[in-house]
């Protein structure tokens, strides 16, 4: 029997006070009245993604994390600054609800495209999609979609004077287990930014 693929994805985790300021603004809109709309993702799983790799054969993900420990030798650590709040694709019809970056999306974008070069001779092409770093906090169903526009501007109008901070110090090769529960994201490389 074939061993399953491995689900992974490169990111730059949350440490615990950004995390506790992430989970103080999401329990204000979830404690509201339309607060069980969302699927709220997990807090403790908050993380700014670099890029998204998908099912990888297992035999490969040492190769992979390899390939993230040469992309990001050398790179310099960065100040994160999370404020604001919007949703994809479109304010009328929303899918997803984010936490915006204000400070940070330019190094991030150059993590991601440090991570090109390194991953395309194991079989990932260039991403050329436009790299727009975010903050995942919440998933809508289609079934939800009268009351999404709502919840989507009361998570605008809290987190409009809502900011916190912190030094990105480090990147992460995860390999995700889903099922039985909310997502597991498990280490695979930690990689250092230079101080």
């Amino acid at each position: 029997m074939a061993e399953r693929p491995d689900r992974l994805f490169v990111a730059v985790p949350l440490p615990l006070e950004p995390l506790a300021a992430c989970r103080a603004l999401i329990d204000g809109v979830r404690g509201g009245p339309l607060g069980d709309v969302p699927r709220w993702v997990h807090v403790d799983n908050l993380h700014l993604t670099v890029r998204f790799l998908g099912e990888t054969p297992p035999d490969l993900t040492p190769d992979v994390a390899l390939a993230v420990r040469d992309a990001f030798e050398g790179s310099r650590s960065f100040d994160v600054v999370l404020a604001g709040a919007g949703s994809f694709p479109e304010a009328r019809k929303p899918r997803a609800l984010w936490l915006g970056i204000e400070q940070g999306a330019a190094e991030l974008g150059a993590l991601a495209d440090a991570l090109d070069p390194a991953l395309e001779p194991l079989g990932w092409p260039r991403d050329d999609r436009p790299y727009r770093p975010h903050l995942t906090v919440a998933r809508l169903d289609r079934s939800s979609i009268s009351s999404s526009e709502v919840i989507a501007d009361e998570l605008r109008a809290a987190a409009a004077v809502w900011r916190t901070s912190f030094r990105a110090d480090r990147v992460v090769l995860y390999r995700s287990h889903l099922g039985n529960g909310p997502p597991r994201y498990e280490p695979l490389v930690e990689v250092r930014l230079a101080g």
